[in-house]
């Protein structure tokens, strides 16, 4: 053990980027269209270990649903999972660790599905000014949240070096060329009045002889 207190000698000052140098198919698991699912029914200590394999690619998802420990049916979709929700949720314990905890992340995938046709049933069973109203309210909470992932995900992933959009580059471009143009013309205008002095001198001394 060391005697050593403070920080590390070397810190990060940009996350690290998994797949700085490969491009992802957006198709797959974990792209743009398929995103991976939250992580539910486990204690905060395995949400923390799943994220970490998550941030820095060594999450490993599931191809098909695997078996769970306590009632052998092929129930555990989720990967790092031991049991199925039900039997963890019947247990009470944690579905990766299988310790005793009073309260998981997350909820179960049955509570959503269930809660999402209640949704649909009263959207279905609205007036239609009150259909549109809760469906313009759930669209701005899902935009709400897409800024926030994106907004963690810039903070994430940022390198410290300032990125330029083409726009504003093209802009300070274009200003560049205006104050060139401008410094071109006042340079003009000064050879100009110098020859005007000298064509001036001229005229006094042919005068003066």
């Amino acid at each position: 053990m060391s005697n050593k207190q403070g920080p590390p000698k070397h810190q990060n000052k940009y996350a690290w980027k998994p797949n700085a140098g490969r491009k992802i198919n957006e198709t797959e698991v974990g792209g743009r269209f398929r995103p991976l699912s939250d992580i539910t029914g486990v204690c905060l200590r395995c949400k923390d270990q799943i994220d970490w394999k998550r941030r820095y690619g060594k999450y490993k998802p599931l191809s098909e649903p695997t078996k769970c420990q306590l009632c052998s049916k092929r129930n555990v979709r989720q990967a790092y999972h031991n049991l199925c929700p039900g039997c963890a949720k019947e247990q009470g314990v944690c579905a990766k660790c299988r310790c005793r905890v009073d309260q998981t992340v997350g909820r179960d995938l049955s509570e959503v599905e269930a809660e999402q046709k209640m949704l649909q049933e009263a959207i279905k069973n609205a007036r239609e000014r009150d259909r549109r109203t809760l469906l313009r309210a759930m669209e701005k909470g899902k935009a709400k949240s897409s800024n926030k992932n994106k907004s963690a995900v810039e903070e994430e992933t940022k390198d410290g070096d300032s990125i330029h959009s083409p726009t504003e580059v093209q802009a300070e471009i274009g200003r560049n060329e205006d104050d060139n143009e401008s410094t071109d013309d006042t340079d003009g205008d000064n050879y100009e009045n110098e020859d005007e002095h000298e064509c001036e001198n001229e005229k006094d001394e042919d005068g003066k002889e």
